[in-house]
């Protein structure tokens, strides 16, 4: 790596499931590098993500220097893990990247295994990841474990949250590599506002079915609210490992009539379903949903979990305890009695999302840490 520090990169980012947040994140973040002259390159999972993946792939392909090459990388430890990660130092080598950007647990591991070199850097973005599992559980002890012993294979961390980047120091360690927080971004054009579709309901979420996620709980609160008398609807835009349990609980609570699948959309469709947007996660970092949907003006509360209050800021009356069925109930019922004030803060947090959530800030920051850990190394 020449000591030159506006020399354009050779940057390979690795992830393992091209589904949800991780991948939009990373699609913004390559293309507002290719766009900036950078050669640009991406390794997924091929196990997962199905036809949207391969489109999402596909669409960006021709603007990647270094191509996108797809490994069939399973999410939990398996027998074939050292097979795949030879193929991906194998890719490695011929690609000869400045940069090796790990994006959450297992590509992230996948990176750091690589001995060190004076050519590359390994960073890694744990998006979550394994730091959703407690430290007490089997699993949590085991990721832990595994963290601590990469976590000095690792010449940068970029967390995308101040909760993000303390969880991993209290639960791992402090790093002896650098570390910053870049916010995930937007772009431009996610700030146009969008209309309430004539259809919609009082309620809507947008995004996957994933226990991590809280759907199952937002069904409970919309029951909950229905047996006090409020006669709530809701609709669910998105797919996923929960789908099958999510209708079997709307069939069990007679709420039929109530609910309504609109299956995976797009993010602004989805916002339009509703006249309330609720984030009801047991677990987040920084959910690109919640900034899309600040970023569009829509009126919505959340969990208060993750980086999400990192998001609000001061507009802490949006949020709620997170996993508590009745805090859930209780904010849906003050968001939809006094509409007037849930959108003069949605109008606030807009504002806020232009001046610290942009897409160029998030590419600019991501650079400026690749180019501060070749310094600092």
């Amino acid at each position: 790596m020449p000591d030159v520090p506006d020399k354009p990169l050779r940057i390979l980012h690795a992830v393992r499931a091209p589904v949800g947040g991780i991948i939009r994140h990373i699609l913004d973040v390559a293309n507002g590098q290719a766009d900036r002259g950078h050669q640009v390159g991406i390794v997924a999972d091929s196990l997962t993500g199905g036809e949207r993946a391969d489109a999402a792939l596909a669409e960006i392909a021709p603007r990647l220097a270094l191509g996108v090459h797809r490994l069939p990388i399973h999410r939990e430890p398996h027998p074939t893990d050292l097979l795949i990660w030879g193929q991906f130092i194998r890719l490695v080598r011929r690609l000869k990247p400045d940069v090796l950007h790990g994006h959450g647990a297992k590509a992230g591991a996948f990176v750091r295994f690589k001995t060190k070199s004076i050519n590359t850097i390994r960073v890694y973005t744990p998006h979550g990841g394994s730091l959703h599992y407690p430290p007490h559980t089997l699993k949590g002890a085991f990721y832990s474990r595994l963290e601590r012993a990469l976590m000095n294979h690792t010449e940068l961390f970029l967390f995308e949250s101040a909760f993000a980047r303390d969880t991993y120091q209290r639960v791992i360690g402090t790093p002896s590599g650098l570390v910053k927080c870049v916010f995930n971004g937007v772009t431009a054009g996610e700030f146009d506002p969008v209309a309430v579709a004539d259809d919609a309901s009082d309620v809507a979420y947008v995004g996957e079915f994933r226990h991590i996620k809280g759907a199952d709980l937002l069904v409970d609160a919309v029951a909950q609210l229905r047996a006090d008398g409020r006669p709530v609807t809701l609709t669910l835009g998105g797919d996923g490992e929960e789908t099958g349990r999510l209708k079997a609980q709307i069939q069990r609570l007679g709420l039929t009539e109530a609910v309504h699948f609109i299956g995976h959309v797009k993010a602004r469709y989805g916002f339009s379903k509703g006249r309330l947007l609720v984030v009801p996660s047991r677990g987040d970092s920084m959910p690109y949903v919640v900034i899309e949907a600040a970023a569009a003006g829509v009126p919505m509360i959340a969990a208060r979990v993750g980086g999400i209050p990192e998001i609000f800021d001061t507009h802490t009356d949006a949020l709620f305890a997170p996993a508590n069925v009745g805090a859930m109930a209780d904010a849906i019922r003050t968001a939809l009695d006094y509409p007037a004030a849930t959108l003069a803060r949605a109008h606030s947090l807009r504002e806020r999302i232009s001046l610290h959530f942009s897409q160029d800030a998030m590419v600019e920051g991501v650079i400026e840490g690749y180019r501060e850990a070749f310094a600092k190394r």
